[in-house]
């Protein structure tokens, strides 16, 4: 990589690194140190083409799912038990948006790794139904049997968020 391609990349990561950490906290489901792996992986693998790369946004988050799911995938032979809660909870803040930021957190991170990282491509990037199922290797059907599932778990794991009839409102909780 010559010089200038190196600065273009620095400055490629500079200035979409919060909202590439934000999508990858997301599809970790809150898990700091795995959405840090997941970024640095994608980017990893970015540089490794920067010059054949014609949008790079699009390449790191297209990256970013299918390590995603790849990662999923292998999870299930893994014998590994994640937590979705960490042993100690902070209290309440006293405020509605951050009191949501946690439930909705919360809620996803109950989630499998599938619904949650459907319900993130659907809802927190907007992506069309066969735009998923391209990116996740699966049918459309799939998708939409996948995203109607993870909302009613979503639902029924936290009754405070059956008052938003669209998804989007409380997606935009968690980053918030």
């Amino acid at each position: 990589m010559d010089a200038a391609a190196e600065r273009r990349f620095r400055e490629f990561v500079s200035a979409r690194s919060p909202a590439l950490m934000r999508l990858a906290f997301l599809l970790t489901g809150g898990d700091q140190h795995a959405a840090e792996d997941l970024l640095q992986t994608a980017l990893a693998r970015t540089v490794a083409r920067w010059n054949s790369v014609d949008s790079p946004e699009a390449y790191v988050r297209q990256v970013m799912y299918r390590q995603q799911a790849s990662w999923w995938r292998l999870a299930r032979w893994r014998r590994e038990t994640t937590v979705a809660d960490p042993p100690e909870s902070a209290g309440p803040d006293g405020t509605r948006a951050a009191d949501m930021k946690i439930v909705v957190r919360r809620a996803l991170a109950r989630l499998t790794p599938r619904q949650r990282t459907v319900l993130v491509l659907r809802y927190f990037e907007d992506m069309p139904e066969a735009e998923i199922a391209a990116v996740l290797g699966c049918s459309v059907g799939t998708v939409r049997s996948t995203v109607h599932r993870s909302l009613a778990r979503l639902r029924k794991s936290a009754p405070e968020l059956a008052e938003f009839r669209d998804p989007r409102a409380f997606m935009g909780e968690v980053t918030a």
